[in-house]
């Protein structure tokens, strides 16, 4: 009778659910501190963070040329020296690229200083018309100056020089990155009978990363198409350049066609007056707006799995942490940030329905829970089928 009333109360007692050993709201409080003094850390390294994922961006994106070449049995330095050779040439070509833009801007901007004084005049006379006081105009005029924002980019241009070391530290970052890329899978294959909820999210946010950019590169290529023509036939200085400039802020969701509009626009308005300015700006607005605000962000959120309320606050917070370059990197770094804190647990995997475009959880994770549960056991979020649905299985009677 003793062991039987032993085990009975032993069952009874494994019936009891355990209590949390914190109180939930101490949790969250411990939570929001601790992601507070991470973000705080991650700015004050923006100088290093920022590069390195710019490299794993790279490294990711050019990775399936490898695989390629390794599946019809090539040596594997040939795919390695491929790969290097494939981001070093994107690098260079996005900072030749910026470089020439701003190079062209500051050497244009100069010839229209005698239509910069002209537009200043017709601004001066129209506010004086509307009852602006003469200080108040003299204050307005000093602060624009067309010398002063040539002066500007020439400076950001000559700073290009003091970035020397960050580039060279990008440079052996890539290449030992794409040294370590001909291993990388591998690796994760040999995790995925351990860790199948890490390794499936590690392949989640490669194969998300390399969907975002094949779909903000044609998107991208469609807008700087559109952009060149539409420049061109108003008679815009650079159209191509201009072009390109829109291509590459297509990468940044939601207002990166903004940043691509300033300079036409202005070039615009010294070129043929408010007239040409707004000609550019409602084409603009009608070619960027519908494709990238309006038909892009549904295809993004459909390959990446996030609304896009969700990617414009992720472009405002990243642009903050990393500054410009977190910007254009928004995407990725949010599905690395989803891969490392909600798809590797089972149990925060219900966040997915509220980030998500489409509200769904992420069918292929049942199957990966399903494969990491032992014989014979449940999925870590499905309840034994015995379980009734409001309270954990009785004790066995006696």
């Amino acid at each position: 009778m003793t062991g039987r009333t032993d085990l009975e109360a032993a069952a009874g007692a494994a019936a009891v659910p355990t209590p949390p050993v914190l109180p939930r709201g101490l949790v969250v409080v411990l939570g929001a501190a601790g992601t507070i003094v991470a973000v705080e850390g991650m700015r004050s390294l923006a100088w290093m963070l920022g590069p390195v994922f710019l490299a794993l961006m790279l490294v990711v994106a050019v990775s399936p040329v490898q695989e390629a070449m390794r599946a019809r049995r090539l040596p594997g330095w040939l795919s390695t020296i491929t790969v290097l050779l494939l981001v070093y040439a994107v690098l260079v070509g996005l900072v030749v690229i910026l470089v020439v833009s701003l190079a062209r801007f500051a050497t244009v901007l100069p010839q229209y200083s005698d239509a910069a004084q002209k537009q200043l005049t017709a601004v001066t006379d129209l506010l004086a018309r509307y009852g602006v006081g003469q200080d108040q105009i003299n204050g307005i005029v000093d602060q624009i100056d067309l010398g002063k924002v040539a002066g500007v980019v020439s400076t950001v241009l000559s700073s290009l020089s003091s970035l020397a070391t960050t580039l060279f530290f990008l440079l052996a970052l890539l290449f030992f990155m794409g040294l370590d890329a001909a291993g990388f899978g591998a690796r994760v294959a040999a995790v995925a009978p351990l860790r199948p909820g890490v390794a499936h999210a590690l392949g989640a946010f490669a194969s998300g990363t390399r969907r975002y950019l094949v779909v903000s590169s044609i998107f991208g290529l469609i807008c700087a198409v559109l952009d060149s023509a539409v420049l061109a036939w108003i008679g815009v200085p650079l159209p191509i350049l201009w072009g390109v400039l829109s291509f590459i802020t297509n990468y940044i969701p939601n207002i990166g066609f903004v940043v691509g509009l300033v300079p036409p626009a202005l070039l615009g308005l010294l070129d043929g007056g408010v007239q040409e300015m707004l000609l550019v700006v409602v084409a603009y607005s009608a070619i960027n707006v519908v494709i990238q605000t309006i038909i892009q962000p549904k295809f993004v959120g459909d390959v990446v799995g996030l609304s896009t309320t969700v990617t414009f606050l992720a472009t405002a917070f990243w642009a903050w942490v990393l500054g410009p370059l977190g910007a254009l990197l928004a995407i990725p770094l949010t599905l690395l940030a989803k891969a490392l804190l909600i798809d590797v647990d089972p149990g925060s995997r219900w966040l997915n329905i509220l980030i998500g475009s489409d509200g769904s959880i992420g069918g292929p994770y049942d199957a990966v829970d399903a494969a990491a549960a032992p014989e014979g056991t449940a999925s870590p979020d499905t309840p034994p089928e015995d379980a009734p649905a409001d309270g954990p299985a009785p004790a066995p009677a006696g």
